[in-house]
Order: C-alpha cells, then structure tokens, then sequence
C-alpha cells in the first residue's frame, strides 16, 4: 500500500492511499473517503451536548483553580513548582499516548454507547486526517474536558475546605495536578495544529518548533499506515523513548497472546471501506 502527505490550500494535511494489487479500486484517504463519511454521520446531538456540558465546566474550575494557585504562591516552592510542571507535562504525554494507543488499537465503533462516543473519533481521524481541523473547539476538547473535571473539582474542593498551612505543603502537588489537568484538557487542540500547516498563531509555531508542544513533522511518523507507534500526541516527547523500548509492540504482544485479539483490526476494516 503506497502513501501519501501532502498540503492542501487550506494548509491541513491530506492523505491518500493505494492499493497496489492490480485491478483494484484505488482508496482515496479523506472527506470523501466512505468509511470517513459513515462516522462522522455518526456525531449525535447528544455527543454535542456532553461536550459542550464539559467544556463549560472545565474551564470553570479551571479559572478557579487557577485564581488560588496564584493566591497562595510562596517563591520558597519554586523549584519545586518547576519540578511539578514538567512532571505533570510528562505525565500527560504518556498519558495521551496511552488512551490514543488504546483507541487506536482494541475495541470498536460497534460497543455500546462508548464505541460511538469515543472511539469513532479516533477511526475517523485515520482515513480522514483534516476532519480534526474542520472541528470547533466544542468538539475537539469536549472529551479532554470530561477526563479532567474530577481532579480539578477535587482540587478546588481542596482550597474550599483545606487550613492555609495544608494548602502550602501539598502546594506542590497541587501544581502538578494543574499542569496535567491543562496538558491532558488541550491535548486534542495541540493535536489538531499538528495538522494544520497554514493560518496558526506565531505563538503556537513558536511553541512546536521549541517542541513544547507537539511539532507537525514529528506528528507525521504516527500517520504512516498502519499507525503502531508515537501514540504520544500532547509534547510527544515520549514517543522516541518508548518506541526504543518497543513499548507498545510488547504490550500488544501480551493482550494478543492473552486475548487472541488482534490490533487495530477494526481500524483497517473502517479504511478498506471505499463504498
């Protein structure tokens, strides 16, 4: 099966592929691609409601949060707040890999209630690369949201209820659960500039080509069919070292052997759809 990247005028990328077999149709990857345009059909009013419900309040305790965080800073923790961001920055790289890994790879678009609400996403994603950048910002963080409205609501319950001195020892603490809550809830908006080549703020160039965000380039190695590594999509700074450990081929190897099931199967079985 041939590849191609390229850019189209809109600055997204595309993707197309062929199949090499002769006398067969060739698959063309993207909006008109029949297995892309299935599951976006799939996108409900119901899913749109969740989203929109958790984008609101995540970003409400987000202010929140952020308001009493700045309240009680003390310079004495500052090494140690430095240590924390980067700890919570790493821990939602490997975390973003994980869940992208996971959807990516088992289950499917057929399972009950989930299948439909958070796996089509990533089966879309695969045959039509640009759907992401044709999504507002409702539906491109409305599921990042939701993962981190239970943390952030326990932190804030935390500044509500917590003495000044408990507040200033598990300060740092605090500091690493906002930095992840902020890298695991933009996960997907950093994920969708890595697939947008034309028209982003200088700011967010500035920020992938400094790679503290996910850099374009870099997010293109995962696009390769058929997408089995650098599942890492918020920095993806773990993507190089997890791939020399072949991380995720063992851990795939294990469900198999465990399972009998085999990865990403219904992943190539929504990208052959080309009727």
């Amino acid at each position: 099966m041939a590849r191609m990247v390229n850019e189209n005028r809109c600055g997204v990328e595309t993707q197309s592929t062929e199949t090499e077999a002769p006398g067969r149709p060739s698959a063309r990857w993207g909006p008109q691609h029949a297995g892309a345009q299935e599951l976006a059909n799939l996108y409900s009013p119901g899913k749109r409601f969740q989203e929109w419900l958790c984008v609101v309040l995540c970003f409400s305790l987000m202010a929140f949060n952020f308001i009493h965080i700045l309240a009680n800073f003390h310079l004495g923790h500052l090494c140690y707040i430095l240590l924390s961001i980067v700890a919570g920055i790493l821990t939602a790289d490997f975390a973003s890999g994980l869940v992208h890994w996971g959807a990516d790879s088992w289950g499917s678009v057929d399972l009950p209630i989930f299948g439909k609400a958070f796996i089509r996403p990533f089966r879309e994603h695969h045959i039509d690369p640009t759907a992401i950048t044709r999504h507002d910002f409702i539906e491109t963080n409305g599921d990042n949201c939701m993962l981190t409205i239970v943390p952030l609501a326990n932190m804030a319950y935390s500044f509500l209820t917590l003495s000044p001195a408990e507040i200033y020892r598990h300060y740092p603490w605090y500091c690493y659960l906002f930095a992840l809550a902020i890298f695991v809830t933009l996960t997907n908006q950093i994920h969708k500039w890595s697939h947008t080549y034309f028209g982003l703020p200088r700011w967010v160039v500035f920020l992938q080509d400094c790679q503290v965000i996910l850099p374009r380039k870099h997010h293109r190695v995962h696009h390769v069919s058929p997408h089995e590594t650098y599942f890492c999509i918020t920095t993806g700074w773990l993507n190089y070292p997890l791939e020399k450990l072949g991380f995720w081929r063992n851990l795939e190897d294990l469900i198999q052997a465990v399972t009998g099931e085999k990865p990403r199967a219904d992943d190539l079985n929504w990208a052959q759809k080309v009727k």
